[in-house]
């Protein structure tokens, strides 16, 4: 199963839309979420602190900000045919 970096953070609104979204291409695509908190690392919220939510696969940032349904689908679904 092919795997989703979903960076985040407590109290980041964006990031709860983000999830949502997420949740519903997840449904689509059968995908797991592994669900990381950039606030447990000094290194990740140096790197994605003004980013997030940031969702990241096989490497490559997919989208960061505001995630959108339309945007990051078609991202994923290039990444399915890789899958």
């Amino acid at each position: 199963m092919k795997q989703v970096l979903f960076y985040t953070r407590n109290q980041c609104g964006l990031c709860q839309d983000a999830k949502i979204t997420l949740k519903l291409l997840q449904d689509e695509l059968g995908f797991e979420i592994k669900e990381i908190d950039i606030d447990e690392s000094d290194d990740l919220t140096e790197r994605f602190g003004l980013m997030i939510p940031v969702v990241e696969s096989d490497g490559e940032t997919l989208q960061y900000g505001q995630i959108d349904y339309f945007t990051l689908s078609k991202r994923l679904h290039e990444k399915t045919d890789s899958f």
